[in-house]
């Protein structure tokens, strides 16, 4: 059986709010970034989650080493909770992961507006060829 770990993290980077969202499965961990404007509350979040589950935008995963399984060990889990809470919110791994969602969702720009370019030196050119046709008028 699979397992799928997912983790989401509010944050504060200077102006804004920043949500995190990590998720880790077959191996890959991809992220998705989410900027928030004033500080959001727990219910906000969840509510936002709820309602733009399917516009989240996952940039290609990067390759990660399986998650260990939670420790049994109460007092164990309790300091990590604490040293994760204390943490500055996101890790190396997932800032890997929304830098390579940055780059694909840049060249993916390029490439549209290469076509739009491309497109609109066509139309020119064909708006060009019928005025000369025009004016030639059969002679």
């Amino acid at each position: 059986m699979e397992t799928v770990y997912c983790r989401f993290t509010v944050y504060f980077e200077d102006p804004y709010w920043i949500g995190l969202y990590e998720r880790q499965e077959s191996g890959r961990l991809s992220a998705c970034k989410v900027t928030f404007g004033a500080q959001p509350k727990d219910y906000e979040v969840y509510e936002y989650l709820l309602k733009n589950w399917k516009r989240l935008r996952f940039g290609p995963g990067v390759e990660a080493a399986a998650a260990a399984p939670d420790c049994k060990n109460p007092k164990r889990l309790q300091r990590k909770i604490r040293q994760s809470l204390q943490g500055q919110g996101c890790g190396t791994k997932a800032q890997q992961a929304v830098a390579a969602q940055r780059e694909q969702g840049k060249t993916e720009r390029q490439l549209r507006t290469r076509q739009q370019r491309m497109q609109e030196k066509d139309r020119r050119f064909a708006l060009h060829l019928a005025k000369k046709k025009e004016k030639h008028r059969g002679r």
